[in-house]
Parts: C-alpha cells; sequence; structure tokens
C-alpha cells in the first residue's frame, strides 16, 4: 500500500534526560530538574482519595484552578490559561504568532521546545549569542528584523542556570520593538532567592506585549500529570483558547494543581532543601575546578573546561554507579554537564561517587 504523502519534517526533536541505563536496576536520576522532594502531600492525598466520575471529561477552562491561580498572585483570572505542561502553551503561541518565514529570537543555549515549536509551523529560528553562557540584550537587539515575532527567554534559563537580573530584562522590553511579544518563562522562578531577581509575571503582569509561562513540573513535583499555565493579555489569552485542545488538562492533574497551590509549607521546604545543598554541592565541585553558574534554580551547569577530566568521563563514571546526568551535547554545549539537585540520599551517593571519581585518576 502507498503511505499518503505529507510533509518533511528536517528539524532535530527533543531528546530528553535519560531516565534508565542497560543493565542497572536502580539508578539515580539527576538530569530532568524534577523536584527533589516529590509532591505535595495535599497532592498525594488528592490521588489516594480521588474517586471522582473518570469517564465525564475535565473542565475545559479551568475555572477552579485559574480562581486560586489568580487569588494567589493577584492576578486577571480572565488572563490565565492552562495547558499540558507550559510546554504546549509554547506550542501554542507559536500557533497563533508565527506563519512560514517570520522569526523568533532565543538565546544560543536556551530550553529546546522554544526553536522545535517555531520551526514546525515554518518560522525561522534567529540565535543570539550569550556571554559566558548569560543573555546579552545587545546580541539579541542585533538579530531583530522586521520579521521578529517573538523573543523567548526562560529566567533563569535552563540549561545553562544563569539568570537575567531585574534590571537587564526591563531594559530589553523598553528597547524591544512594541510589536515583538516577549515570552518570559518563569518555570524555575520559584527558587530564586537572588535580590536583583524578580520574576516575569511580578515584572510584565500588566504589560499586553509580554506574556509569561509557568509550570508545576518542577518544584511542585507535578510533571507526570502535564499542567502548566500562562498570563498574558485578555486579547492573547482568548485567542489561545480559541486554538487549544477542548479538554487538554485531565482532572486529577487539575486537583493536585490547586491543592499544590494551597501548600505553602512544601514550597518552603523545598526552596530550603534547594539553598542548602547547592551549597554544599558547590563547595565540592569548586574542589575538582568544575565551574558552576551562581546559586538559584535546583540544577547547576558543570563546566569541566579548567578541570583535569572532561564532562564525558566523569559522566560514564557516574553512569556506571547507576547516576544519571544530562549531557550538554543536544544543546551544542561542549564539555558540560546538567546537575539536578536531588534529594538527600541522592546527593549524599553523587557527591560520594563523584570524590571518588577524582581519588582514583
Amino acid at each position: 500500500m502507498n503511505t499518503p504523502i505529507f510533509r518533511k519534517i528536517t528539524i532535530k526533536t527533543y531528546k530528553p534526560g535519560r531516565s534508565f541505563l542497560s543493565k542497572k536496576k536502580k539508578i539515580i536520576k539527576l538530569s530532568a530538574n524534577e523536584s527533589a522532594l516529590g509532591m505535595s502531600n495535599n497532592a498525594k492525598k488528592v490521588i489516594k482519595k480521588f474517586n471522582d466520575n473518570i469517564s465525564k471529561y475535565p473542565d475545559g477552562k479551568f475555572r477552579d484552578l485559574t480562581s486560586i491561580i489568580s487569588k494567589k498572585y493577584n492576578c486577571n483570572q480572565n488572563q490565565v490559561i492552562c495547558g499540558s505542561g507550559s510546554d504546549e502553551i509554547i506550542q501554542m503561541l507559536c500557533q497563533l504568532f508565527l506563519n512560514r518565514g517570520d522569526q523568533v529570537i532565543v538565546p544560543e543555549f536556551s530550553f529546546l521546545m522554544y526553536r522545535i515549536y517555531a520551526q514546525i509551523v515554518g518560522a525561522k529560528v534567529i540565535f543570539s549569542k550569550e556571554k559566558n553562557f548569560k543573555v546579552s540584550n545587545n546580541e539579541i537587539l542585533k538579530k531583530v528584523s522586521n520579521k521578529t515575532k517573538i523573543v523567548f527567554l526562560a529566567n533563569p534559563n535552563n540549561p545553562t542556570g544563569t539568570y537575567i537580573p531585574t534590571k537587564q530584562i526591563l531594559e530589553l522590553r523598553k528597547r524591544l520593538n512594541k510589536k515583538i511579544l516577549l515570552v518570559v518563562d518563569d518555570a524555575y522562578f520559584e527558587y530564586m532567592l537572588n535580590k536583583d531577581y524578580k520574576s516575569g509575571l511580578e515584572l510584565f503582569k500588566n504589560k499586553s506585549n509580554v506574556f509569561i509561562l509557568r509550570t508545576f513540573s518542577k518544584i511542585y513535583g507535578l510533571a507526570s500529570l502535564r499542567v502548566g499555565w500562562g498570563y498574558g493579555s485578555k486579547k492573547i489569552v482568548d485567542a489561545l483558547y480559541k486554538i487549544k485542545p477542548p479538554f487538554n488538562v485531565n482532572k486529577i492533574a487539575q486537583v493536585c494543581a490547586i491543592e499544590s497551590l494551597k501548600d505553602q509549607s512544601f514550597i518552603k521546604k523545598s526552596v530550603k532543601h534547594n539553598l542548602d545543598w547547592a551549597n554544599k554541592i558547590q563547595k565540592t565541585l569548586n574542589l575538582y575546578n568544575i565551574k558552576t553558574n551562581d546559586i538559584g534554580p535546583n540544577f547547576f551547569l558543570l563546566d569541566f573546561k579548567n578541570c583535569k577530566l572532561s564532562a564525558n568521563f566523569v559522566e560514564k563514571k557516574l553512569e556506571a554507579s547507576g547516576i544519571i546526568l544530562r549531557e550538554m551535547n543536544s544543546y551544542g554545549i561542549k564539555n558540560c554537564l546538567r546537575l539536578t539537585i536531588g534529594n538527600d540520599n541522592e546527593n549524599i551517593l553523587f557527591l560520594n561517587k563523584l570524590k571518588n571519581i577524582f581519588r582514583n585518576v
């Protein structure tokens, strides 16, 4: 039988952090920036006791969830939209704003889904140079043309772990053409205690040409349930509702997200855990001349440029012990690994194994 002709797809597909190792039953996964402490007890209770009618469709307008989001963050409920992970909202933004031949600008080392969804709809992705893995306003502005429709920024950035200070990101929005949509991805904002940092929502809540992304996959530990949300002008959000799938966020995900937002003590505990372990891990990495980003999000970019061992060598040694870090070649970053800050036991095992690797060479 002849297969009907379909459009040729030439883009590079997303390569997630590895979850399995051959011949290893027990692994420590520090490759996907997932929650070190799992999920809130509130969410666990919901899942255990959930007995709602699964045969009925979920609320396609997420009214209960968007209501608690709007109250928690003091924003307009009518300007909130939810997605099956924030990456679905990235996809919808690209479908809404981009035509074939349009351009989007992303920092050269940035979350891969920005470029993938832009390319799927036929837009051209323009990469702005970074300086020491940090976003540069001037490099972004150099790339702006009359075809530029969107600039995507994650703050803090994945995979580099660096962040854009408040003054810099405000200046960028001021200098960008007002018709260009600035998308600010707040995926890791909860972890950020840095004095010169503010989240995109806090800075741009009332801007009609900025769209904010948030997720429940990271600090809230709901990665498997796939739920995120976005905030922007009512005109944009109304248009997104027209093109979104009708029941894109399942009922259990919505209820767990609601309960997670109520559990402020879990967030405080997660942030403290992250800060405590980030300090310990960074001190150990410094002993081996492994350079990292400043403490902030729940992960480090490990740069082996000045280290006597290569990233590839250390990666293989760790994997032999069942410990998985994120390779950076798929991002175009050489001789680096990305390390997620895990739970107490995971971090202890990682640091002990790292010491053994360096002791035995």
